[in-house]
Protein backbone atom coordinates (compact mmCIF):
# COMPACT_ATOMS: atom_id res chain seq x y z
CA UNK A 1 0.00 0.00 0.00
CA UNK A 2 2.76 2.47 0.90
CA UNK A 3 4.57 1.65 -2.32
CA UNK A 4 1.47 2.73 -4.22
CA UNK A 5 1.25 5.88 -2.10
CA UNK A 6 4.81 6.91 -2.92
CA UNK A 7 4.29 6.19 -6.61
CA UNK A 8 1.20 8.39 -6.63
CA UNK A 9 3.03 11.09 -4.67
CA UNK A 10 5.82 11.06 -7.26
CA UNK A 11 3.20 11.32 -9.99
CA UNK A 12 1.83 14.42 -8.25
CA UNK A 13 5.34 15.89 -8.02
CA UNK A 14 5.82 15.30 -11.76
CA UNK A 15 2.51 17.04 -12.46
CA UNK A 16 3.61 20.06 -10.42
CA UNK A 17 6.89 20.29 -12.31
CA UNK A 18 5.01 20.07 -15.60
CA UNK A 19 2.68 22.89 -14.56
CA UNK A 20 5.61 25.09 -13.60
CA UNK A 21 7.43 24.51 -16.87
CA UNK A 22 4.25 25.27 -18.81
CA UNK A 23 3.90 28.48 -16.79
CA UNK A 24 7.42 29.36 -17.90
CA UNK A 25 6.57 28.70 -21.55
CA UNK A 26 3.38 30.76 -21.23
CA UNK A 27 5.00 33.84 -19.68
CA UNK A 28 7.77 33.76 -22.30
CA UNK A 29 5.22 33.61 -25.13
CA UNK A 30 2.99 36.26 -23.57
CA UNK A 31 5.93 38.63 -23.18
CA UNK A 32 7.03 38.06 -26.76
CA UNK A 33 3.53 38.64 -28.05
CA UNK A 34 3.18 41.77 -25.93
CA UNK A 35 6.47 43.35 -27.00
CA UNK A 36 6.21 42.39 -30.68
CA UNK A 37 2.43 42.79 -31.05
CA UNK A 38 2.62 39.23 -32.37
CA UNK A 39 -0.68 37.29 -32.38
CA UNK A 40 1.03 33.95 -32.84
CA UNK A 41 2.92 34.34 -29.58
CA UNK A 42 0.18 35.75 -27.38
CA UNK A 43 -2.38 33.27 -28.71
CA UNK A 44 0.07 30.47 -27.91
CA UNK A 45 0.35 31.85 -24.37
CA UNK A 46 -3.44 31.82 -24.00
CA UNK A 47 -3.60 28.24 -25.28
CA UNK A 48 -0.99 27.14 -22.73
CA UNK A 49 -2.88 28.89 -19.93
CA UNK A 50 -6.05 27.03 -20.89
CA UNK A 51 -4.04 23.80 -20.93
CA UNK A 52 -2.96 24.63 -17.39
CA UNK A 53 -6.61 24.57 -16.30
CA UNK A 54 -6.65 20.89 -17.24
CA UNK A 55 -3.33 20.25 -15.54
CA UNK A 56 -4.64 21.86 -12.35
CA UNK A 57 -7.65 19.55 -12.39
CA UNK A 58 -5.38 16.53 -12.85
CA UNK A 59 -3.17 17.58 -9.94
CA UNK A 60 -6.13 18.16 -7.67
CA UNK A 61 -7.63 14.79 -8.62
CA UNK A 62 -4.35 13.03 -7.79
CA UNK A 63 -4.07 14.87 -4.46
CA UNK A 64 -7.67 14.17 -3.44
CA UNK A 65 -7.23 10.48 -4.33
CA UNK A 66 -4.14 10.35 -2.11
CA UNK A 67 -6.07 11.88 0.79
CA UNK A 68 -9.15 9.72 0.32
CA UNK A 69 -7.58 6.37 -0.48
CA UNK A 70 -4.14 6.34 1.12
CA UNK A 71 -4.80 7.96 4.54
CA UNK A 72 -1.49 9.85 4.73
CA UNK A 73 -0.26 10.96 8.16
CA UNK A 74 2.45 13.27 9.55
CA UNK A 75 5.07 14.07 6.91
CA UNK A 76 3.11 12.35 4.15
CA UNK A 77 0.02 14.43 4.89
CA UNK A 78 2.14 17.60 4.93
CA UNK A 79 3.43 16.80 1.46
CA UNK A 80 -0.02 16.26 -0.02
CA UNK A 81 -1.60 19.35 1.56
CA UNK A 82 1.33 21.54 0.56
CA UNK A 83 1.20 20.18 -2.97
CA UNK A 84 -2.44 21.32 -3.21
CA UNK A 85 -1.32 24.82 -2.14
CA UNK A 86 1.45 24.78 -4.77
CA UNK A 87 -1.12 23.86 -7.43
CA UNK A 88 -3.05 27.01 -6.52
CA UNK A 89 0.07 29.17 -6.90
CA UNK A 90 0.96 27.62 -10.25
CA UNK A 91 -2.58 28.08 -11.53
CA UNK A 92 -2.58 31.71 -10.43
CA UNK A 93 0.66 32.24 -12.36
CA UNK A 94 -1.18 31.03 -15.46
CA UNK A 95 -4.11 33.36 -14.81
CA UNK A 96 -1.78 36.35 -14.50
CA UNK A 97 -0.02 35.35 -17.70
CA UNK A 98 -3.33 35.13 -19.53
CA UNK A 99 -4.13 38.68 -18.39
CA UNK A 100 -0.86 39.84 -19.99
CA UNK A 101 -1.66 38.04 -23.24
CA UNK A 102 -5.21 39.45 -23.20
CA UNK A 103 -3.86 43.02 -23.08
CA UNK A 104 -1.64 42.29 -26.09
CA UNK A 105 -4.63 40.77 -27.93
CA UNK A 106 -6.95 43.66 -27.07
CA UNK A 107 -4.54 46.31 -28.39
CA UNK A 108 -3.55 44.47 -31.58
CA UNK A 109 -2.43 45.59 -34.12
CA UNK A 110 -1.09 48.41 -31.96
CA UNK A 111 1.58 47.87 -29.31
CA UNK A 112 0.15 47.87 -25.80
CA UNK A 113 3.47 49.12 -24.38
CA UNK A 114 5.02 52.38 -25.66
CA UNK A 115 8.46 51.96 -27.22
CA UNK A 116 10.39 53.73 -24.40
CA UNK A 117 8.95 51.33 -21.83
CA UNK A 118 9.45 48.10 -23.76
CA UNK A 119 13.00 47.49 -22.52
CA UNK A 120 11.75 47.56 -18.92
CA UNK A 121 8.89 45.17 -19.71
CA UNK A 122 11.35 42.93 -21.58
CA UNK A 123 13.50 42.73 -18.45
CA UNK A 124 10.43 41.99 -16.34
CA UNK A 125 9.50 39.18 -18.72
CA UNK A 126 13.03 37.78 -18.57
CA UNK A 127 12.95 37.95 -14.77
CA UNK A 128 9.62 36.11 -14.71
CA UNK A 129 11.01 33.36 -16.95
CA UNK A 130 14.09 33.06 -14.73
CA UNK A 131 11.96 32.80 -11.60
CA UNK A 132 9.70 30.16 -13.14
CA UNK A 133 12.84 28.24 -14.10
CA UNK A 134 14.10 28.49 -10.53
CA UNK A 135 10.73 27.36 -9.17
CA UNK A 136 10.80 24.29 -11.42
CA UNK A 137 14.32 23.52 -10.19
CA UNK A 138 13.21 23.72 -6.56
CA UNK A 139 10.20 21.52 -7.32
CA UNK A 140 12.69 18.99 -8.69
CA UNK A 141 15.32 19.20 -5.96
CA UNK A 142 13.30 20.25 -2.90
CA UNK A 143 16.52 21.97 -1.84
CA UNK A 144 16.01 24.81 0.70
CA UNK A 145 19.31 26.36 -0.37
CA UNK A 146 17.94 26.74 -3.90
CA UNK A 147 14.79 28.35 -2.51
CA UNK A 148 16.87 30.91 -0.64
CA UNK A 149 17.91 32.39 -3.99
CA UNK A 150 14.38 33.58 -4.71
CA UNK A 151 14.67 36.67 -2.54
CA UNK A 152 17.32 38.27 -4.75
CA UNK A 153 15.34 37.48 -7.90
CA UNK A 154 12.16 38.89 -6.38
CA UNK A 155 14.03 42.05 -5.42
CA UNK A 156 15.00 42.45 -9.08
CA UNK A 157 11.37 42.18 -10.17
CA UNK A 158 10.26 44.67 -7.51
CA UNK A 159 12.91 47.13 -8.69
CA UNK A 160 11.79 46.77 -12.31
CA UNK A 161 8.18 47.24 -11.25
CA UNK A 162 9.06 50.52 -9.56
CA UNK A 163 11.05 51.58 -12.62
CA UNK A 164 8.08 50.89 -14.89
CA UNK A 165 5.69 52.85 -12.66
CA UNK A 166 8.17 55.72 -12.64
CA UNK A 167 8.22 55.72 -16.43
CA UNK A 168 4.41 55.74 -16.55
CA UNK A 169 4.18 58.65 -14.13
CA UNK A 170 6.91 60.73 -15.75
CA UNK A 171 5.64 64.09 -16.92
CA UNK A 172 7.28 63.82 -20.32
CA UNK A 173 5.44 60.65 -21.37
CA UNK A 174 2.79 61.53 -23.93
CA UNK A 175 0.57 58.48 -23.55
CA UNK A 176 -3.17 57.92 -23.39
CA UNK A 177 -5.13 57.09 -20.28
CA UNK A 178 -5.82 53.62 -21.70
CA UNK A 179 -2.10 53.00 -22.10
CA UNK A 180 -1.43 54.20 -18.56
CA UNK A 181 -3.98 51.66 -17.29
CA UNK A 182 -2.58 48.86 -19.46
CA UNK A 183 1.04 49.40 -18.48
CA UNK A 184 0.17 49.81 -14.80
CA UNK A 185 -1.74 46.54 -14.87
CA UNK A 186 1.06 44.79 -16.76
CA UNK A 187 3.55 45.80 -14.10
CA UNK A 188 1.28 44.43 -11.42
CA UNK A 189 0.75 41.15 -13.26
CA UNK A 190 4.48 40.53 -13.64
CA UNK A 191 5.12 41.47 -10.03
CA UNK A 192 2.42 39.11 -8.77
CA UNK A 193 3.67 36.32 -11.05
CA UNK A 194 7.06 36.66 -9.35
CA UNK A 195 5.44 36.60 -5.91
CA UNK A 196 3.76 33.31 -6.71
CA UNK A 197 7.03 31.73 -7.86
CA UNK A 198 8.51 32.70 -4.48
CA UNK A 199 5.57 31.00 -2.75
CA UNK A 200 6.12 27.88 -4.86
CA UNK A 201 9.71 27.77 -3.66
CA UNK A 202 8.81 28.34 -0.01
CA UNK A 203 6.02 25.77 -0.03
CA UNK A 204 8.24 23.22 -1.76
CA UNK A 205 10.86 23.61 0.97
CA UNK A 206 8.18 23.09 3.60
CA UNK A 207 6.86 20.08 1.71
CA UNK A 208 10.35 18.52 1.60
CA UNK A 209 11.86 19.60 4.92
CA UNK A 210 8.99 20.71 7.14
CA UNK A 211 10.43 24.20 7.69
CA UNK A 212 10.69 27.59 6.02
CA UNK A 213 13.76 28.61 4.00
CA UNK A 214 14.68 31.02 6.82
CA UNK A 215 14.47 28.26 9.43
CA UNK A 216 16.54 26.01 7.18
CA UNK A 217 19.20 28.69 6.77
CA UNK A 218 19.37 29.26 10.55
CA UNK A 219 19.53 25.56 11.35
CA UNK A 220 22.04 24.56 8.70
CA UNK A 221 24.09 27.68 8.08
CA UNK A 222 23.95 29.42 11.43
CA UNK A 223 22.54 32.71 10.17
Amino acid sequence: MRTRFHEDLEQLADQLRTMCLRDRAAIAAATGGLLDADPEQYERAIDICQELDTLRDQCEHTAVALLALQSPVAGELRKVITAIQVVANLHRMAALTEHIADIARRRHPEHAVPAPMRPIVARMGAAAVAMATAAAAVLTSGDPDDAAQFDAQDDTMDRLHRELLGAVLADDKDISNATVVDVTLLGRYYERFADHTVEVGRRTVFMAAGCTPEEWTTQHHGR
